[in-house]
C-alpha cells in the first residue's frame, strides 16, 4: 500500500516546490519594480546656456533638453571668483527658457557665471548647466535712438527717444550721431549729447526728400551701436 502512494506523494512536493517558486519570483519582481520606482530619473541638462545682452538688459538663454515635457528651470548665479551660488529670484520653478538676470549682473564692470539646471517632479532633475564667464560692460550690444520728424517751415525738427535701459545705465555717457543723407548720396553729420532734446535742421532745401539715421555712442567703453533704419520726409 506504501508503495502506491510513493509516487502521488512525490507528485505533491514537486508541485508545492512548483507553486512556492513562481510565489517567490512574483515578489521579487514586485521588490524590484518599488526599489527602481524609489531611484530618481535623472534628466538631460540644458544645453546652449548662454547670455544675451542689450542695452544692458541681460537675459539667460538656453535650450531645453531633448527629452523635455513639462519641465521647471532653476537658475543661480555667482561673480566670477567668488565661491558662493546664489537663486536668482523670479527664475525659480520656471517653464520658459529664459530669464532676465539684468538685476544680478548689473555691474557693467564685474565678470559673471550663471548655471541652470532642470526638474520634473516629484523626482527627477538633471546635472547643471554652466555659461561661460559674461561681462555686461564688454558684451552688451548697444541700439540707437528711436527718430521722430517732424516738418516745418524752417526745415526737420529731430528728436530721439533712446532706450530706457541704456539711459538709466549710462545716461551721462552717451552721444548720438544723425546722419542726414541728401538724394544724391551724400551725408551731413550732426552729434548730440546726452542732455540734448532735439535737433532743429534748417538750411536744407524745399521741396526736396532727406532720409535719416541715428546711432548711438559710448566713448568712455568704446561701443558704437549699428545705425538706425533710416526715415525719410520732404521738405515743405
Amino acid at each position: 500500500m506504501s508503495a502506491c502512494l510513493g509516487p502521488v506523494n512525490s507528485l505533491n512536493t514537486m508541485t508545492s516546490l512548483l507553486l512556492r517558486t513562481m510565489l517567490l519570483g512574483n515578489l521579487c519582481l514586485r521588490l524590484t519594480a518599488s526599489q527602481a520606482s524609489s531611484f530618481p530619473v535623472f534628466l538631460a541638462p540644458p544645453a546652449k546656456v548662454r547670455f544675451d545682452s542689450v542695452d544692458y538688459k541681460n537675459v539667460l538663454h538656453w535650450n531645453p533638453p531633448s527629452n523635455s515635457t513639462t519641465l521647471q528651470y532653476y537658475i543661480q548665479w555667482k561673480i566670477y571668483g567668488e565661491p558662493q551660488w546664489l537663486d536668482v529670484e523670479g527664475c525659480q520653478g520656471i517653464r520658459n527658457p529664459h530669464c532676465d538676470l539684468s538685476d544680478v549682473t548689473s555691474d557693467p564692470r564685474e565678470w559673471y557665471y550663471a548655471r541652470v539646471h532642470v526638474s520634473s517632479l516629484p523626482a527627477s532633475k538633471s546635472a547643471w548647466a554652466l555659461s561661460r564667464r559674461f561681462s555686461p560692460g564688454w558684451e552688451t550690444k548697444i541700439s540707437p535712438p528711436a527718430l521722430r520728424l517732424n516738418v516745418t517751415e524752417q526745415g526737420l525738427v529731430v528728436r530721439l527717444k533712446p532706450n530706457r535701459s541704456l539711459v538709466q545705465k549710462m545716461h551721462k555717457k552717451l552721444h548720438y550721431k544723425i546722419y542726414v543723407i541728401h538724394a544724391d548720396g551724400e551725408e551731413d553729420v550732426f552729434e548730440m549729447d546726452c542732455c540734448s532734446k532735439q535737433l532743429d535742421l534748417n538750411k536744407l532745401h524745399p521741396r526736396t526728400r532727406y532720409c535719416l539715421q541715428t546711432q548711438t555712442l559710448i566713448p568712455v567703453h568704446a561701443k558704437t551701436s549699428a545705425r538706425s533704419a533710416p526715415r525719410c520726409a520732404t521738405t515743405l
